[in-house]
């Protein structure tokens, strides 16, 4: 399907928004039949076959309307075989109604490489604290993360939450707006830590002790963490740590800066999202909505480090 070069960019955030809403249906489904079929890929590391159909899903639509995309996702070629038999999705009118940023107007599909997480905190999904889950779809131009989605299969899981059963999409373009959600700065008074739930370690928790959080939220999904930094429920998201990959944090590190925040790795580094760089976040993830803030826990890992 072709596109005028100025409107592609927005085109194939808007497809990713829609194609991330099938995603989360897929996943409800799943969930509601009782039969996650759980494979391990490795320790603590379980897939589901939501995890397979949602990614199937998302490379399908994504493909079929732009087929020169390059797309990398977390599951793998082997698990992505695309279905034609997937039904084309609407863009969402609500980000092609966008203003496109000046510097990704013009690209080509070729320009763009789209990393897929169809379900991030599986390790969540299958103990049912579905709340954690998000499917994450990251744009990245030049290596740089520059747009994306994270949807939340399960906005609120209280059963009289209408939300619970249509989930919310939250997008956004790094030097444009972001939508979805009203961004909330939390309270100055104690600093709320964001961590990880299930793969802790000691550097963790020595990082932990050292920022001196006032509260630590223990969530899964590094898509989950930025929410809770964009709604105002942490300051700051720490991960000192390898564990995540380019697929967890592309599209939440675009969405951040889409509202003025910041991630980075744990020495204050971008991450590369080339289409040929390694995919394991080796240096850990330090986010906040406030610079400052991550300033101020980026001054503190340097000094841990040279401790």
């Amino acid at each position: 399907m072709a596109f005028q070069k100025k409107h592609l960019y927005l085109n194939v955030l808007a497809t990713a928004v829609s194609a991330a809403e099938k995603a989360g249906e897929i996943i409800r489904q799943v969930m509601s039949s009782g039969n996650l079929e759980i494979v391990l890929k490795g320790v603590n590391d379980p897939q589901t076959a939501a995890d397979r159909s949602a990614q199937v899903t998302i490379t399908s639509i994504l493909s079929k309307r732009f087929p020169k995309l390059k797309i990398i996702a977390e599951e793998g070629d082997d698990i992505g075989k695309l279905d034609a038999n997937i039904p084309d999705c609407i863009p969402s009118e609500l980000v092609l109604k966008e203003k496109c940023p000046q510097n990704l107007t013009g690209l080509n599909e070729e320009d763009i490489v789209v990393w897929v997480d169809p379900l991030d905190g599986t390790n969540e999904f299958t103990k049912g604290l579905v709340e954690h889950v998000t499917v994450l779809i990251g744009l990245a131009v030049n290596g740089e993360a520059v747009g994306g989605v994270i949807h939340q299969p399960y906005c609120n899981s209280e059963k009289d939450n209408k939300s619970s059963h249509t989930g919310r999409s939250i997008w956004g373009t790094r030097g444009g707006n972001i939508g979805g959600l009203k961004v909330e700065v939390p309270p100055s008074d104690n600093l709320v830590l964001a961590t990880t739930r299930s793969h802790s370690n000691e550097l963790v928790e020595t990082t932990i002790k050292a920022i001196g959080a006032s509260q630590v939220l223990r969530v899964g999904g590094a898509g989950h963490k930025v929410i809770l930094l964009l709604e105002g429920k942490a300051h700051c998201y720490v991960f000192p740590t390898p564990g995540c990959k380019r697929w967890d944090t592309c599209a939440p590190e675009a969405v951040l800066e889409a509202a003025g925040g910041i991630l980075t790795d744990i020495f204050g580094k971008k991450y590369s999202y080339s289409n040929d760089t390694d995919y394991l976040n080796n240096d850990g993830v330090l986010a906040a909505l406030d610079p400052k803030i991550h300033k101020r826990c980026l001054d503190i890992l340097n000094l841990t480090n040279k401790t």
